[in-house]
């Protein structure tokens, strides 16, 4: 069995005097000031972390182009793969972010808009490049195709774009299918109703994308410790376990994390 791999993330916003900075806030709202995105970066690196993941929190919805010199200044500090996302729009995009130093893009909204933009980008630089991002809502109604029991009633998820504050109709699993058809080499799975709960990661989501599709799973949002990491690996079906505050805040470290999945039988790396 693959190893399963323990990934960082950082949101990125500009600051009041419009410097780059961390934020961490629950169900993509009450944003509240992290840090700084490169010491950020540099620490994790050195944590053990297997991946990291920087996120441009507003580029898409502010149309905007995504923070480049700073992604720049973290890749020099980081020596594991480095996603990159939020504002990435066009093939040239996903070049110029590669250029400055990401191994991987994240694209959601610019994908959903345009889904050749996938079979592009994995044309000219290879599906490893190509990673997309879905951020998913429960939506309890009939207007979905794939249906999962969530506290018993039966719900779909729902894609959204602009930092999950449009809805778009389509459903999350129908959407993941499409993706890795297209070429997509790995999916980044977000729930707007787990994200910054410290919850657990919303399991019925991750397992209904890894249950439909071959391509490596992250699963995202909601994790509040190893346990969750657990139970999504071992429930779900993830490739990966992404979080955010529990690393920043030093509720856990990787270290720990990682001791503890391996005690339990899930291949990590030490």
């Amino acid at each position: 069995m693959l190893t399963k791999r323990i990934i960082p993330c950082i949101d990125v916003d500009l600051d009041d005097d419009g410097n780059p900075a961390v934020y961490t806030g629950v169900n993509f709202e009450d944003l509240q000031y992290t840090g700084d995105p490169v010491e950020m970066a540099k620490r994790y690196n050195e944590a053990g972390a297997d991946e990291f993941v920087f996120l441009d929190i507003t580029a898409s919805a502010a149309g905007r182009e995504t923070m480049l010199d700073t992604v720049s200044r973290v890749a020099d500090e980081v020596f594991i793969p480095l996603t990159v996302g939020g504002g990435i729009r066009t093939k040239e995009d996903i070049k110029e972010t590669l250029r400055a130093g990401a191994d991987k893009v994240s694209i959601n909204t610019a994908a959903l808009e345009n889904p050749d933009l996938i079979d592009e980008g994995a044309r000219a630089f290879g599906s490893q490049c190509i990673v997309i991002s879905v951020d998913a809502r429960r939506r309890f109604d009939e207007a979905g195709e794939y249906y999962a029991e969530v506290d018993g009633e039966s719900c779909w998820f729902e894609c959204t774009v602009k930092g999950g504050r449009e809805g778009t109709g389509t459903d999350v699993v129908e959407w993941a299918k499409e993706a890795e058809s297209r070429g997509a080499g790995e999916l980044f799975v977000n729930s707007i109703d787990a994200d910054g709960t410290k919850d657990g990661y919303d399991i019925p989501l991750t397992k209904a994308v890894c249950d439909t599709v071959s391509t490596p799973v992250i699963a995202s949002s909601g994790c509040g410790g190893p346990e969750d990491m657990y139970e999504v690996f071992t429930e779900a079906g993830a490739d990966a376990g992404l979080a955010a505050s529990i690393f920043h805040f030093g509720d856990y470290s990787i270290r720990e994390t990682k001791e503890y999945l391996d005690e339990r039988g899930v291949p990590v790396r030490l």
